[in-house]
């Protein structure tokens, strides 16, 4: 693990280190609505390979989940297709960080206030590295993409787009 700039343990970094999982950490420059390709820009890191979380709803306004590469946008239509539901929606800002106990820019799909389904754009899974929110605006974590698989049962989907 990177002993540089520690960053101060987070729900996400409590349960990671809780299952033995090997991460490193990337704290940068936080800059409002800058997101994914700002933080890999600012780190040396591909976009496709930095994963943001997006805490989405359906039609019943029950909460889920999206790991989307940085640089690619979900197809709601495709992703609704595709877990069985009629439509797909992102949540308003409060409503996202009341169900994830972050505030959005810093939400991370590890050690949620909430229990949600989680969703993983297939081709995330063939990278060898992922760089993923770490709990807090400004921190990245960067870890094996199957991580999410084992721990947050995280299932593969086909709904991503063109920035």
């Amino acid at each position: 693990m990177a002993k540089k700039a520690h960053v101060s343990e987070t729900p996400a970094t409590a349960l990671l280190r809780a299952h033995g999982v090997a991460f490193t950490e990337h704290p940068y420059e936080y800059l409002e609505h800058g997101g994914a390709q700002h933080s890999a820009e600012v780190l040396g890191e591909d976009p496709f390979a930095v994963v943001k979380t997006l805490v989405m709803q359906d039609e019943r306004a029950r909460p889920l989940l999206v790991l989307m590469h940085g640089n690619r946008k979900v197809s709601t239509r495709n992703l609704a297709r595709q877990i069985g539901c009629k439509s797909v929606e992102p949540c308003a800002v409060e409503v996202a960080n009341r169900h994830s106990g972050y505030l959005v820019g810093g939400t991370s799909p590890f050690g949620t206030r909430k229990q949600m389904p989680v969703y993983i754009e297939q081709t995330i899974l063939e990278l060898p590295r992922i760089l993923i929110n770490g709990g807090r605006r400004g921190f990245l974590v960067g870890l094996a993409p199957e991580v999410c698989v084992r721990l947050l049962g995280a299932r593969p989907v086909s709904c991503a787009l063109a920035e």
